[in-house]
Formats: C-alpha cells, sequence, structure tokens
C-alpha cells in the first residue's frame, strides 16, 4: 500500500496537457489546415484557367489551319482570305473567335517574266499581294472578364 501512496501523492510524474496546451495545439492545426484549403482552391483555379487556355489555343489552331488549307489551293481562294469579327465557336458556348488578315506587298522574289505569279508583270512587278498575315483570337469570360488567345501566322501564295 505504501507504495501505491507513494505514486499517487508525487504530482511530479503526473504530467499531462493542460486546457490552454491543448487550445494552442488546436488554434495552429485549424491555421494550418486553413492554409492548405486556400492552396487548395489557388491549384483548382489555376487548373481550371490552363484548361480554358489550351481549350482556347486549340480553337485557335484549328481555325487557322483551316484558313490555310482552304486558301493554298489557288488564287481564288488565297485572295478569298478575309477579316472576321467576333463570332460564337460552334460547340464551345462560352468562346469567341475573330481573325484579321493584312495582305503584305513587295515580295522580292517576283520578277517582270511572270514568275512565280501572273501578277508579277509590267508596274506590278516586286509588289505582288502573295503573302498574308493572319492573327487569330480567341476569348472566353472567365471571372468577370474576357481572358484571349492570340496566335499569329503568315500565309503564302502556292
Amino acid at each position: 500500500m505504501k507504495m501505491i501512496k507513494s505514486i499517487h501523492s508525487n504530482t511530479e510524474r503526473n504530467h499531462g496537457f493542460t486546457l490552454i496546451e491543448i487550445l494552442i495545439a488546436m488554434f495552429i492545426l485549424t491555421v494550418a489546415i486553413l492554409a492548405l484549403v486556400s492552396v487548395t482552391v489557388m491549384v483548382i483555379k489555376g487548373n481550371s484557367l490552363n484548361k480554358m487556355m489550351n481549350t482556347a489555343t486549340t480553337l485557335a489552331k484549328d481555325q487557322m489551319e483551316t484558313i490555310k488549307n482552304s486558301s493554298q489551293t489557288d488564287d481564288a481562294g488565297f485572295n478569298s482570305i478575309a477579316s472576321s469579327s467576333w463570332s460564337a465557336v460552334t460547340g464551345f458556348l462560352d468562346y469567341q473567335r475573330q481573325w484579321t488578315v493584312t495582305t503584305i506587298t513587295g515580295n522580292s522574289s517576283c520578277t517582270a517574266s511572270g514568275t512565280p505569279y501572273t501578277c508579277c508583270t509590267g508596274s506590278a512587278a516586286g509588289t505582288c499581294p502573295d503573302k498574308k498575315n493572319i492573327t487569330m483570337e480567341v476569348r472566353w469570360p472567365w471571372q468577370g472578364s474576357y481572358h484571349n488567345v492570340t496566335l499569329n501566322t503568315i500565309v503564302a501564295k502556292k
């Protein structure tokens, strides 16, 4: 009995957590969890924006390839390339697309002998519009403002 009494009577050996220590530990744990939640939300939003940007880039490249392929078949196809205004992209409700076409003149390889194109004869030699600069833009709304992707290319007459 003496042994049991001595263990219980010695208060220095009874170590435990006080209420204040538990509250401080809970506060630190809560702050850490809130920080992780905040970072997780930021990562999810960043991934969402990257997905939208990837979709917009693909839509811009797709339309750019369509324009390039249709314009290189003949002179009429090349001359029909024209700018467009903003329009909805079929199958992608939030995305809009437009392109601007600028004619580039002054091809130095053009000669008066008619090569490579018939427009290169006489006084027009060296100023044939045989290249066009195309600027493709795709935009979409996200968190109250428009974001956009812009691609540029030069199309040459074949």
